[in-house]
């Protein structure tokens, strides 16, 4: 069979396919079997890279808001298989539930599982992969934003020009240059991070489970890092250990006004013990791009209908804490290549093989 891009107006209607073509030549070869499949918490991004690559795979894609159990059941009969985001809970219930009916492949359209029983998808013969690495440096860069708006107040800045005040006044910041800056978890985004910081002059320091090797890096326990670091940026995983490893007893052994950086997962964090740091003086300020009970808020507009989370309001509302929707990996460069990635996962269970981005094979 012969794919011209040409041809099929394929460039025309999707001028992104260049980013898939591996994926065309491949069809060219053997063509997978086609699946049917759910797009849950779909946003209209999906429609940039997602759908467009899976539907010139041959597969057809339904999209579909965040799959609450049991109510959305209906919704997914007949799928081969779920395109999962990190707001939806796929726990034993809910992956029984999809196995019922008929579900055969979850594919995560993140790097993080922890709301997915991976053991309940194993007893239940059910394959999950997921997208283990998508443009680190978007993320990463996205934690030195966070920083640098809190390094020299530009929240406060925009606010006070918006009502045509040009006074300095509140607005003394100071430079990350000759600064300590502490990174746990040195991973892919951790070590993208850490070249970022050397690149201001800052001395940095890690520590991770996994050992790492970066010139100008130095690994050091947790202690020391807490103790010693201007500014502590978190890039680990959210698992069992790492649940509130922010928390009141670790911030009260750290230097005194630390700036602390939040673009891992929000459970890492101990929401109300960084409040009460912050209203002590002892944290200087939270910059952070997830929040601990983000599935109920995030990836939603809630301008008008609002939302019940007082904890999240006293955050919002605290004067040196600044935060974002966690969109740090919300790049094109991203967006590309997880769709690249899911792509080819659901490709590979299709042709009954396997990747390395399985967890659950």
């Amino acid at each position: 069979m012969e794919v011209g891009f040409e041809a099929t107006g394929f460039l025309e209607v999707w001028p992104h396919a260049v980013y898939y073509k591996h994926i065309i030549f491949q069809f060219e070869i053997y063509m997978p079997e086609a699946l049917k499949l759910a797009i849950s918490s779909a946003q209209p991004h999906d429609e940039l890279y997602l759908r467009p690559a899976l539907e010139a795979s041959g597969h057809s894609v339904e999209a579909l808001q965040t799959v609450s159990f049991p109510t959305d059941l209906n919704a997914l009969r007949g799928c081969d298989g779920i395109l999962s985001f990190v707001g939806d809970t796929l726990d034993a219930a809910a992956l029984g539930a999809l196995a019922a009916l008929g579900v055969r492949l979850v594919v995560q359209r993140a790097a993080g599982v922890d709301n997915i029983d991976l053991a309940a998808a194993r007893q239940l013969g059910l394959c999950v992969a997921h997208v283990p690495a998508y443009s680190p440096e978007s993320v990463a860069e996205h934690a030195a934003a966070l920083l640098l708006a809190i390094a020299r107040n530009l929240p406060q800045a925009l606010d006070q020009v918006s009502h045509n005040n040009f006074r300095l006044d509140g607005l003394l910041g100071f430079r990350l240059y000759g600064k300590t800056v502490g990174i746990i978890g040195m991973g892919r985004i951790g070590q993208a991070f850490a070249r970022i910081m050397r690149g201001f002059g800052c001395r940095v320091i890690a520590h991770s489970r996994s050992d790492f090797e970066i010139e100008g890096v130095e690994a050091v326990p947790l202690e020391v890092l807490w103790r010693e670091a201007h500014v502590v940026s978190l890039h680990c995983p959210l698992t069992p250990e790492t649940q509130h490893l922010v928390n009141a007893a670790c911030l009260n052994r750290a230097a005194a006004g630390q700036i602390l950086i939040n673009t891992a997962r929000g459970g890492v964090v101990d929401t109300l013990a960084v409040l009460d740091a912050l209203n002590a003086g002892q944290l200087g300020a939270y910059g952070a791009d997830v929040y601990e009970n983000e599935s109920c808020v995030f990836f939603r507009d809630c301008s008008t209908c609002g939302y019940d989370d007082p904890l999240l309001e006293r955050l919002l509302a605290h004067p040196r804490a600044l935060i974002t929707p966690h969109q740090a990996f919300f790049t094109h460069e991203s967006l590309r290549e997880i769709a690249v990635s899911v792509t080819a996962s659901v490709d590979a269970f299709a042709r009954s093989e396997r990747t390395a981005d399985f967890l659950v094979p």
